[in-house]
């Protein structure tokens, strides 16, 4: 009857277990063994060790494109992080109609990425552009953001900011989460409104920061959609995942875009864990700041013991 029993949960879970080994293990075991071949996706694959991965540090349109995208990420992720938390403060009102500007300011997060891009490439034009002709307005002429090279990079940046509605929600549950106590309490103190934002709101908005941290490094170095629809002017607009694209599905060396893809794999994997290490030193979670609460309770609880003690 036991065994009978064990054979129903195995036929019950094997629809997971056969998905995960056809799409999940299989595919990634194949372009483990693809990245160490000559592969146009046609014909066999012909075995070539780590020539991919010698021939990528020697190619200087993926050594570009690392950089563009490294670059890209350092000015992207912190001030997207900086404007949807400035946001999310912002929208964390109870006045009238707040509801509509939570949903407007959101609306990027939802809209399709292609729309999102044709209308940035309108915007950006520089001569029927919406942002120049709002510059013109003020006696500035605006650069030709996507065809002056030096520009191209600041472009993607004031669109990432642009999209950080998204994260705006996150920060708002955050928000909305932390004891009201913990404000009265600092205000009878006679604390201004900094020291209530840095002591107490970004302590306990942490945890959100710390996703969204992780999310902005690994949405920066995936970076595609609107790359390949508003391109840019030289190779500044040639991120990463563009190259890697180009590489597969333009030059048919699969191989060499496997082996791009891996090493993407390892520099997101690094950055990951090297946030995951350093988080105990920022990071904050409630239920360990009750537990430090009850341990120096205990602790003084424990000293005035003592000292009853010693003074008897």
């Amino acid at each position: 009857m036991k065994k009978l029993k064990q054979y129903e949960g195995f036929l019950f879970i094997s629809p997971w277990i056969l998905g995960f080994f056809i799409f999940t293990l299989f595919p990634i075991l194949f372009a483990f063994y693809i990245g160490f071949t000559d592969w146009n996706s046609f014909t066999e694959p012909k075995f070539i060790g780590f020539d991919n991965y010698i021939n990528l540090f020697k190619d200087p349109n993926f050594l570009n494109s690392l950089k563009v995208t490294v670059v890209y990420a350092i000015f992207a992720i912190p001030l997207g992080i900086i404007s949807s938390l400035t946001i999310a403060v912002i929208v964390n009102v109870k006045v009238r109609g707040i509801y509509f500007f939570r949903t407007a300011l959101y609306l990027p997060a939802v809209v399709s990425g292609v729309s999102i891009a044709l209308l940035w490439r309108w915007i950006l034009d520089p001569d029927y552009g919406l942002l120049n002709l709002l510059l013109s307005y003020i006696g500035i002429s605006g650069p030709n953001w996507l065809g002056d090279p030096s520009w191209v990079l600041p472009s993607y940046v004031m669109i990432a900011i642009w999209g950080a509605g998204g994260g705006m929600l996150t920060y708002l549950a955050g928000l909305q989460d932390i004891p009201r106590s913990l404000y009265e309490s600092a205000e009878i103190d006679g604390a201004n409104w900094w020291i209530k934002f840095r002591h107490i709101t970004l302590p306990m908005l942490s945890p959100v920061i710390f996703y969204n941290l992780v999310m902005g490094i690994i949405g920066s170095f995936r970076k595609f959609n609107d790359a390949y629809i508003i391109g840019g002017a030289g190779n500044q607009g040639q991120f990463y995942m563009l190259y890697l694209y180009e590489n597969a599905f333009n030059f048919y060396k699969m191989g060499y875009a496997t082996a791009m893809a891996w090493i993407l794999f390892i520099i997101i994997l690094l950055l990951t864990l090297l946030v995951f290490k350093t988080s105990p030193l920022w990071v904050f979670y409630s239920g360990e700041i009750e537990t430090a609460k009850k341990k120096n309770k205990k602790r003084i609880t424990q000293k005035q013991t003592k000292q009853i003690d010693i003074n008897n």
